[in-house]
């Protein structure tokens, strides 16, 4: 079966946990390419090498600048990273870096198990294997052949054993010693063979999502599932043969088609999860990204091609944020997605270090840098156009909606107790985020710690006390919903109700998802608390203050010198602000949990991503008038199943009347979901999900499914 057909049929299934308008291409929001060429790559790789070499001892390990000893793999990946620029003719200067790297590096292998840093050789093969070509006309042949006959060591003498994403390294790895002749490619087959018939088919390809379950927190990681579904998708664009080998390719390229609808809009990998928020794991996804890219092209899907090579440079860019330049760090990344101090761990697993994640972005880095063999033209990415809500398995337990690029991520389960050596997954909204905008303000995935937790949820009085909705993850939960899928209007909802057994009152919180804003509106249904309001989570710090403002009816906050806000903006009249808590330090940085309450047996939240020359806050909040059939405010208009913004407007429906004077200006021969791009209230692109005939201010346009047209 077709990658394409199999994405099919895997859209068929989801109907009744969700749903997803017809791929789309118009975006709500201007939109061009990055032009990111593959010399970026490069000098980015570039930078974390040369942080490293002021690491690097005599013997040639890297030495974590915490530890102060060599930790897991920084050394091989430094290796390979060095031995990438080497190969594109840049950085020469490196070379006694990298070979003493690969000295070092190789010995250890050589040596087996214990003589491997941390007993991490699962992460050796595949590095230092790819390594091997890249050196190979650098050193003196004698030195090479060395390298190959460490490289030779047998795998059980090597590797731990471990069976989660552990061994998907171990597949890749001895695939590509394999290709080497550095092992046998029947004994290297049958390893990748029992792999995935025992232990990791079930792990992804038992998921009706096709997505990797590392199963090391609950609920499960999204950011390591990139690692074992990575891994595997690799495998197979080695050229792996064996008997499972067109299975694992078509499930690993069916999941990576979904992870373009994860990640946000500004390339951010999805929330939750071990390692949540680790900025080497966007790497892993531009990785994976690039591969299929090169795939969708060979195979002639230009439009596939440039969506996922578009969500690759997206990827790349996003990590930039976290870059540093401050002198005797400049060209290395913080390791978490914030600006303290390292050396606090804010956000950190137990593994987390700062040289085996650096080195964890330069391998990936380069990896992407070799699979980028073609100029593809990029094509806006799913996340920025939208037109889906749907939520994963319960091991994930998490939901995403999107229209018109603006992105929901809400959890349906919060982790009860920590793992790896932190709380990863509060229940409730965890991320706002919309193209071209700040998405760190979104409110950064919220927070979870042993002394309590922040979303964008409910919260009530309880034995005199407020607790919020991300503090109960033992005790609630919430069930997802979907009403309408537009890719410029969504209509959700997440139910909040106690476990089974537990006690608490219920609640329900419709989202009302367009591009440029988002309707919350929040009821206690169950009759079950007098007191009650929702929580906002405002970052005020993420290591450098934020500027954060707190009016009668908004919370405002912004980066300083930023142009772009977030504001959570009350609708209800009567509506109060409680900013009094302490704030909660999450993986981004420090939320302050501010509760709004009104006494309307309906509390409504505006939550507005604002840029520069977008209406202020104050604006929307008082222009915003509630209708029977939707709402209008400064930025846009609801009107059944209809939107209307400054950028876009569509929906689904006959005619729709973008200036509001009576009559619509466009009209269609039929009903159709459609989309149209404006420009100064003007339309000048049109896109329908059917053969229609259109009639725009008096002027025929016929329209084919889903191929945009430039107004006449």
């Amino acid at each position: 079966m077709g990658t394409r057909l199999l994405w099919l049929v895997v859209l068929l299934c989801r109907v009744s946990a969700g749903g997803l308008a017809d791929e789309y291409r118009l975006t709500a929001r201007p939109w061009k390419p990055l032009h990111t060429a593959p010399e970026r790559y490069l000098e980015v790789i570039e930078g974390v090498c040369r942080f490293s070499i002021q690491h690097q001892n005599p013997q040639g390990a890297i030495i974590d600048p915490f530890l102060h000893r060599e930790h897991q793999y920084a050394t091989p990946y430094f290796a390979y990273a060095v031995g990438t620029l080497l190969e594109a003719g840049r950085a020469r200067d490196l070379l006694p870096n990298g070979v003493r790297a690969m000295d070092h590096a190789t010995a250890c292998f050589g040596d087996g198990r214990q003589a491997i840093p941390d007993q991490h050789g699962e992460f050796f093969i595949a590095a230092l294997t790819g390594a091997l070509a890249l050196y190979e006309h650098h050193v003196p042949r004698e030195q090479w052949e060395a390298w190959r006959e460490r490289l030779k060591k047998p795998v059980q003498e090597v590797v731990r054993g471990n069976t989660n994403n552990w061994e998907t390294y171990v597949m890749k790895g001895e695939w590509m010693r394999a290709g080497a002749g550095l092992v046998s490619r029947e004994g290297a087959t049958a390893i990748i063979e029992a792999a995935w018939r025992e232990r990791h088919r079930a792990r992804i390809a038992a998921s009706p999502w096709f997505l990797y379950h590392d199963r090391t927190s609950d609920p499960d990681t999204l950011s390591v599932e990139a690692v074992g579904r990575g891994n595997l998708l690799a495998l197979t664009h080695l050229g792996y043969d064996g008997p499972s080998s067109a299975e694992i390719r078509r499930i690993t390229e069916a999941a990576t088609e979904l992870t373009l609808r994860l990640a946000d809009p500004s390339g951010q990998v999805p929330a939750n999860g071990r390692t949540d928020d680790h900025t080497w794991v966007e790497t892993g996804y531009q990785l994976a990204f690039d591969v299929m890219a090169e795939r969708a092209r060979a195979r002639g899907d230009t439009d596939l091609a440039g969506q996922f090579r578009r969500a690759a440079l997206l990827a790349f860019e996003s990590i930039q944020r976290w870059r540093r330049a401050d002198p005797g760090w400049a060209g290395s990344f913080f390791v978490t997605k914030n600006h303290f101090d390292p050396a606090l761990r804010v956000g950190y697993q137990d593994a987390s270090e700062y040289s085996n994640y650096n080195g964890s972005l330069m391998f990936h880095l380069s990896e992407a840098y070799h699979a980028r063999q073609s100029a593809i033209a990029e094509r806006p990415a799913p996340a920025e156009v939208g037109g889906y809500a749907f939520a994963l398995d319960d091991q994930f337990a998490t939901a995403f909606a999107n229209a018109g690029g603006m992105l929901v991520q809400a959890n349906l389960r919060g982790q009860v107790g920590s793992s790896s050596g932190n709380y990863w997954t509060p229940l409730g909204v965890v991320r706002f985020a919309r193209p071209g905008w700040e998405t760190r303000l979104g409110p950064s995935d919220g927070a979870l710690t042993a002394a309590g937790g922040v979303s964008f949820a409910p919260t009530f009085m309880e034995g005199g006390r407020w607790v919020r909705m991300a503090d109960l993850s033992s005790r609630y939960q919430a069930a997802w919903s979907v009403d309408f899928v537009h890719p410029l209007l969504v209509r959700c909802a997440l139910t909040y109700a106690p476990k089974p057994g537990q006690a608490g009152p219920v609640f329900r919180n419709d989202l009302t998802i367009t591009p440029d804003a988002v309707l919350s509106e929040v009821r206690e249904i169950s009759g079950g608390s007098a007191a009650w309001g929702v929580t906002w989570p405002v970052l005020e710090s993420d290591g450098t203050a934020l500027q954060a403002q707190y009016h009668a009816s908004v919370a405002a906050v912004r980066y300083p010198g930023g142009s772009d806000e977030q504001n959570f903006i009350a609708l209800d009249r009567d509506a109060s602000l409680a900013a009094g808590d302490a704030p909660l330090r999450s993986t981004y940085g420090d939320l302050r949990a501010v509760r709004m309450t009104t006494k309307d047996t309906v509390s409504r939240t505006l939550v507005y991503p604002r840029s520069e020359g977008d209406p202020s806050a104050e604006e929307v909040r008082r222009t915003f008038t509630r209708q029977p059939d939707g709402f209008r405010s400064a930025v846009g208009t609801v009107k059944g199943d209809l939107y209307i913004g400054r950028t876009a407007a569509g929906g689904v429906g006959r005619e729709i009347d973008l200036n509001r004077d009576g009559r619509p200006e466009v009209t269609f021969s039929e009903t159709c979901g459609f989309v149209l791009q404006l420009r100064k209230g003007a339309v000048v692109a049109m896109e329908a999900d059917r053969d229609v005939d259109a009639n725009l201010r008096g002027k025929a346009i016929l329209l084919k499914r889903h191929q945009p047209v430039l107004s006449p």
